[in-house]
């Protein structure tokens, strides 16, 4: 509770020095950094009259749908892969090389070369999260896998646990920590590669809101359209972190029933 008291007491001040310097002394001008009143005109002209081929709800869930396309792609793909590097030194042995040279790459650098081999459509920009997505997944899945201790891996097999009992019941529950650091930084980095990625081509997202934004020197409507991919990254890390609560309440100093 006193945690959410002094959050929101941050954000208030931080709102009223954004009032009294753009507002009431006039210290920063307002065609460089927008007004309260002008962001909520803005705010209420894409709510009414729509802005960029479509209206907020639209932009907004345009891009939720991108994230979660990319994002389960990455993990569903992603956390397997890293279990398997974590737990056989061959399939280490075999894929990490690969996976090494193309780690260093950022992910923005594939936006030319989805672009050609998917056009300017939506499947360019999942490919585009993916990619972000997919490299925390698997090192913090491998890197989970690496932090079990070596008495329960050695008990496991003493005990004659193969194959997908490994997995279920040794693997999985002793790196669930670190696979959901893995999500919670696949999460973030599908949110800025978003709007990195709409940011060319896309008739829909908060991504084009911004490149339409900044065309038309508008930039109050930019700042909407940064408020609201912080807000779907707040709500999103926070959806994450209620799973993670229902999957490790232990973590949460809750008692398992």
């Amino acid at each position: 509770m006193r945690r959410t008291v002094v959050g929101m007491a941050t954000v208030l001040a931080l709102l009223l020095l954004w009032y009294l310097t753009t507002t009431v002394t006039g210290l920063i001008n307002p065609s460089r950094f927008p007004r309260p009143d002008q962001v909520w005109e803005a705010f209420s002209f894409i709510q009414t009259e729509g802005y960029g081929n479509g209206k907020l709800h639209q932009h907004v869930l345009h891009s939720l749908l991108l994230v979660a396309m990319g994002f389960s792609v990455a993990v569903g793909v992603g956390v397997p892969l890293g279990l398997l590097m974590g737990y056989s030194r061959r399939a280490e042995a075999l894929l990490n090389p690969a996976f090494l040279l193309l780690r260093p790459i950022p992910p923005l650098a594939w936006i030319p070369l989805a672009i050609v081999w998917l056009g300017l459509d939506d499947a360019s920009k999942v490919l585009v999260i993916f990619v972000a997505a997919f490299v925390p997944s698997v090192i913090n899945s491998y890197t989970g896998v690496r932090n079990i201790e070596t008495p329960v891996m050695e008990a496991a097999k003493m005990l004659g646990t193969r194959g997908w009992r490994m997995v279920a019941e040794v693997l999985v529950p002793g790196s669930l920590p670190m696979i959901f650091t893995g999500l919670r930084l696949s999460l973030q980095a599908s949110w800025t590669t978003l709007v990195a990625a709409e940011l060319i081509g896309a008739l829909y997202g908060l991504g084009s809101i911004l490149n339409q934004a900044s065309q038309d020197i508008f930039p109050a409507m930019i700042l909407v359209a940064m408020a609201f991919v912080g807000i779907c990254g707040a709500v999103t890390t926070w959806l994450l972190g209620q799973l993670e609560t229902r999957v490790m309440p232990w973590r949460q100093g809750r008692v398992v029933e």
